[in-house]
């Protein structure tokens, strides 16, 4: 079982690499588009892609803060809907979750 301290490293882990990862989405977005027409509608669809991604991470970068301030104020690992603990092995899957199993299968109802 991970410790609390352990979750914590988990995510400031995953939160440097979506940095990153978002830093050189940044730069391929950023980067001269060619002159050629077909080339250029290739390189605006790639754009296109990354831009997706790039909303992805900034979501979850936003999560990954939520759960690290749950962790700050002593709050990480309870629903913040139902107020139930929130189960270990969720936890392990998707570290970041403010919801439990039953509230988040709720959500994704509505």
């Amino acid at each position: 079982m991970a410790t609390l301290e352990d979750r914590r490293k988990a995510l400031l882990g995953r939160m440097g690499e979506l940095g990153i990862r978002m830093d050189a989405i940044e730069d391929a977005l950023d980067a001269p588009h060619s002159r050629d027409w077909e080339e250029l509608a290739t390189e605006r669809e790639d754009d296109e892609v990354l831009e997706g991604l790039g909303a992805a991470g900034q979501a979850e970068v936003a999560r990954i803060r939520a759960a690290l301030r749950r962790i700050e104020k002593g709050e990480y690992g309870i629903c913040v809907e139902c107020g139930e603990k929130i189960a270990e092995e969720r936890l392990d899957l998707v570290p970041d979750t403010p919801l439990c199993r039953t509230c988040a299968a709720r959500a994704a109802d509505r």
